[in-house]
């Protein structure tokens, strides 16, 4: 349960370090953390950790057969992250199957191993990763992993919503951390919609012979585009 509410600074965010960022598809890291990314490039830098190939977005598409929508969305993470002020060179893709993560529960140490690797080469103080209330498996999965990550590596722990607010807005009472911190976009907000509008084949753009495919709706990507970012933390 949320029980406090703070304007933060980069800084405040970040103590200074580059953020490692856990992004369970192409455009989490977009939609949830693209101004704070925008700023940490342009600051200590930062280093992005992108869990699945996101090629399960449009599984009826005969066009666009899975390996070819990863290659895709793979490009399409290079580009948000360059609409960032980014490098691809900031991008670790570790490949795993979307919506397969949860089946992944034996190899979550493994896999925090990974992040712990990336956390201690990059010099980070702070790992930010989906919130674990949000109601998709491969954010949930990812939630865990950091988790355990953050623990083995002794760095902060700060959650992104990206699901949460849209399916439930009462998601807060159901998180148990106290601290909501609240980043202004304002000024990255540019950076922060070209990174999302980069993502084209999740905005129905690429795509056109699977009606049933993913489509992320108007309404959610404008609340991106125009609101604070929020980070939860456990500890005041």
């Amino acid at each position: 349960m949320v029980d406090r509410t703070r304007r933060a600074n980069l800084h405040d965010l970040t103590e200074g370090h580059p953020p490692v960022v856990l992004a369970p598809h192409p455009d989490d890291e977009s939609l949830g953390c693209g101004a704070l990314l925008a700023a940490a490039f342009a600051g200590p830098g930062a280093r992005v950790i992108c869990m699945t190939d996101g090629g399960a977005s449009h599984p009826g598409s005969l066009e666009w057969p899975r390996a070819r929508l990863a290659e895709l969305r793979a490009c399409e993470l290079d580009a948000g992250i360059a609409a960032l002020g980014g490098d691809p060179a900031c991008v670790t893709r570790l490949g795993l199957p979307d919506a397969g993560m949860l089946k992944l529960a034996h190899r979550f140490e493994e896999i925090a191993e990974t992040v712990v690797r990336i956390i201690h080469a990059a010099g980070a103080r702070v790992l930010i990763a989906p919130a674990p209330t949000d109601p998709h498996c491969d954010h949930e999965a990812t939630a865990e992993i950091a988790r355990i990550a953050a623990l083995h590596a002794g760095t902060r722990l700060l959650f992104y919503p990206v699901w949460s607010g849209w399916h439930d807005p009462s998601y807060r009472a159901r998180l148990p951390h106290r601290v909501e911190h609240r980043f202004d976009i304002s000024a990255s907000r540019e950076a922060k919609a070209e990174a999302i509008a980069a993502h084209r084949s999740q905005l129905g753009q690429v795509v056109h012979d699977d009606p049933d495919g993913f489509v992320l709706p108007e309404s959610f990507r404008t609340q991106f585009e125009t609101g604070d970012e929020i980070y939860f933390e456990g500890a005041a």
